[in-house]
C-alpha cells in the first residue's frame, strides 16, 4: 500500500445509483460534501442488473468470461429457469482480490449477490427458512456461523425480509444493512481488509414511481444519510471509501410480452392446470427469460432460431434482437446467454407473463415468488387483488433499467485515487491494482 494510505477498503454497491439521477434532484453537490468525494459518470456493463454488475465488479470481466449473463439463468439440463440463486460457483473467473488473500488479508462480503461459498472470510446474506407446511423463517446466512445473530444484537433488532423486497419493501432496510457494516468495521476481530456491502435503498421506488417522482427524491435523500454514517464509521475504523452504482433508472410506461408472441406461435408450450396455464419448458422450442429492460431467449432447437428471431422482430417496441454476432459484439456469447437477446425500447420493459386472460395466471403470479417465476417480475412491488396478493397489472411500473446508453450512466466516487475509468470494468480493474500495490 502507498505510504500514508489506509490499508482497508469498504466497497458499498448502491443499487440504482445513477449518475444523472444525483444532478436530476440537485443532488450532485451535496452527495459530494457529504461524503467528501467527487461523483462521476461510468458507463455499467450490459445488461445492466444486480447479479452481472457485481459479478463483473469482482471478476474485471464482461459476462462472457464470468457467465452471470442475468439475475437469472436458464439451466439447459434441468429444463429450468432460476432466479436469484446465490452460490458463488456461478460466478467464474478469478476474483481481483486474488493476491490479495493470498498475501494473508481478509476479505468480508455482506448482502452481495452470488455470495454462499466464495473464498471470503466473512459473509452475510438474506437466506430465509422455507418451512414444510407453509410459512418461513426469517434469517440470514453468515460466515463465521453466529455472526448473523451477533450483529443482530449490536444493531438492536433483527433483519427484516418483509421489507427487502414486495410490497411493504422500504428504504429502512438499507439502514440496517449500513448499521451491521459499520458494526463490523469496528470489530478488530472480525473487520476484513476488504469489506463488500450493499445498499438497495433507491431501488424500489424509483422502480414504482420513475426517478423524477418527488418519492424516489425522498429515498435518495435516504441514501445519502445512509452513506453519510457508513463513510463516517470508515474513517473512524481506518478504511478508504469506494461508492459505486450498478444500474441507472429510466422511465417506462409500457410493458412488452416476449412470451405472448412465443406462444402464440406455437413455439412456448403449456400446460392446462385447473384453467391455469404453466409453461411447459420440457418441450417448448423457445421461450424468453426477461430481465427489466432485457431478456434471453432459450431456442432449443438450432433449426427454430431463425423462427423466434422473425416472430420477436415484428413485436412492437423491441429496439433490438441481438442473435450470435449482435451477442459478441455485446459481449454475451456465452454457455448461460440465451440463442437471442431481446433488448426494449427506451420508455419499455419486458414483462414474463404468457397468458392473456387473468385467470390464466399460474398461481404463483399472485404472489411474492421470486424463485419460481421465469422472468423478473417488479409488479411483485405493489399489492393486488384479492387482499395479500401481489398486483399483476404491468401499467403500474413506471422505472426500469438494463440498457447502457448515453445519459444512463452510474456514479462511482472514492476516497482513493482510481483514475477516470470509463466503464465498471475498469473501475473493478482499477481497484484490484490498488489492493495489489
Amino acid at each position: 500500500m502507498l505510504e500514508g494510505m489506509a490499508e482497508k477498503l469498504l466497497v458499498i454497491q448502491v443499487a440504482a445509483l445513477g449518475h444523472g439521477l444525483l444532478k436530476q434532484h440537485n443532488r450532485l453537490q451535496e452527495a459530494q460534501n457529504r461524503l467528501d468525494m467527487d461523483f462521476c459518470p461510468a458507463e455499467s456493463v450490459f445488461p445492466a442488473v444486480t447479479c452481472t454488475a457485481q459479478a463483473t465488479f469482482r471478476t474485471a470481466a464482461a459476462p462472457d468470461v464470468h457467465g452471470m449473463v442475468a439475475n437469472g439463468l436458464y439451466l439447459r439440463d434441468l429444463h429450468k429457469p432460476m432466479f436469484w440463486e446465490q452460490s458463488a460457483d456461478l460466478v467464474s473467473g478469478q476474483r481481483i482480490w486474488g493476491r490479495f488473500r493470498e498475501a494473508g488479508r481478509t476479505v468480508g462480503m455482506l448482502f452481495w449477490q452470488q455470495s454462499l461459498g466464495e473464498d471470503v472470510d466473512v459473509v452475510l446474506s438474506p437466506a430465509p427458512i422455507h418451512k414444510h407446511h407453509g410459512g418461513m423463517i426469517m434469517d440470514c446466512y453468515s460466515r463465521p456461523a453466529g455472526l448473523y445473530g451477533r450483529l443482530c444484537e449490536r444493531v438492536g433488532r433483527k433483519f427484516d425480509l418483509m421489507h427487502y423486497w414486495g410490497p411493504l419493501a422500504k428504504a429502512k432496510v438499507g439502514r440496517w444493512i449500513a448499521d451491521a457494516a459499520a458494526e463490523v468495521m469496528r470489530d478488530a476481530d472480525l473487520a476484513p481488509d476488504l469489506l463488500l456491502t450493499y445498499l438497495p435503498t433507491l431501488d424500489y421506488d424509483l422502480q414504482r414511481y420513475g426517478p423524477a417522482h418527488a418519492k424516489s427524491d425522498a429515498a435518495l435523500s435516504e441514501l445519502l444519510s445512509q452513506l453519510s454514517g457508513l463513510a463516517e464509521a470508515a474513517r473512524k475504523a481506518g478504511y478508504d471509501l469506494l461508492v459505486w452504482g450498478d444500474y441507472a433508472i429510466g422511465v417506462c410506461s409500457e410493458a412488452v410480452f416476449p412470451n405472448r408472441a412465443l406462444a402464440a406461435a406455437g413455439l412456448l408450450e403449456t400446460r392446462d392446470i385447473r384453467g391455469m396455464l404453466y409453461p411447459d419448458f420440457h418441450t417448448s422450442r423457445a421461450f424468453a427469460v426477461v430481465d427489466h429492460e432485457v431478456a434471453h431467449v432459450y431456442v432449443r432447437r438450432p433449426e427454430d432460431v431463425a423462427e423466434a428471431q422473425a416472430i420477436l422482430q415484428e413485436l412492437p417496441h423491441l429496439a433490438r434482437v441481438l442473435d450470435n454476432e449482435g451477442k459478441r459484439a455485446s459481449a454475451l456469447d456465452h454457455p448461460n446467454a440465451g440463442e437471442l437477446v431481446l433488448l426494449a425500447e427506451q420508455g419499455r420493459w419486458l414483462a414474463y407473463p404468457w397468458w392473456e386472460g387473468k385467470r390464466q395466471a399460474p398461481d404463483y403470479a399472485r404472489h411474492i415468488d421470486i424463485h419460481n417465476k421465469p422472468g423478473y417480475d417488479p409488479c411483485e412491488l405493489y399489492f393486488g387483488w384479492p387482499p395479500m396478493s401481489v398486483s399483476q397489472d404491468a401499467a403500474k411500473i413506471r422505472g426500469s433499467h438494463g440498457r447502457t446508453m448515453p445519459g444512463r450512466e452510474i456514479a462511482w466516487a472514492s476516497t482513493l485515487d482510481l483514475g477516470k475509468p470509463a466503464n465498471l470494468v475498469e473501475l473493478a480493474n482499477a481497484v484490484r491494482e490498488w489492493l495489489n500495490s
